[in-house]
């Protein structure tokens, strides 16, 4: 007898919110060795470009707003991280599809991001969005790693 796993849903995505931040945070904590803190979170709700992907649970997020580049308007994802139990489902690409929507409609003409060097996984996303390596930031990180700045016309 062959069994096979369930067909998992594909996640509705929607703002964050307030009792969405403890699973946020969790999964940060899951993903990352430097997590934001959770009064990060906190200062983000009620914006646009936070949003969470939904299945049952909270099962990923991104954080993207819109900073000053030089007196232009310029997107930033910020944070972007999937639950690892539902990574390889297209979950991160949902999210970043629904930010750069958000972004756009900020009216915005390009995003930024950053990404550690050695995370393969997330550039090859980024990479399928059409992001471009502009710059290396040295030591960008607290433990020294490089980051990659992303950046992409929308």
């Amino acid at each position: 007898m062959t069994t096979t796993a369930p067909e998992r849903s594909t996640p509705t995505v929607r703002e964050a919110e307030r009792h969405d931040l403890l699973p946020v945070y969790r999964i940060e904590e899951e993903s990352f060795d430097q997590p934001w803190p959770f009064t990060a979170f906190q200062s983000y709700l009620g914006e646009p470009g936070f949003l969470v992907a939904v299945d049952e649970s909270v099962v990923g997020y991104v954080v993207a707003d819109v900073i000053d580049s030089h007196g232009r308007d310029l997107g930033h994802i910020k944070d972007l991280a999937v639950s690892p139990s539902r990574r390889g489902d297209g979950v991160g690409t949902l999210l970043l599809t629904r930010a750069l929507a958000v972004l756009e409609g900020e009216g915005v003409a390009s995003v930024k991001l950053e990404v550690r060097e050695s995370n393969e996984t997330a550039r090859g996303l980024y990479r399928s969005h059409d992001f471009d390596h502009r710059r290396t930031l040295p030591e960008y990180y607290g433990d020294g790693e490089d980051a990659l700045v992303l950046v992409r016309a929308l």
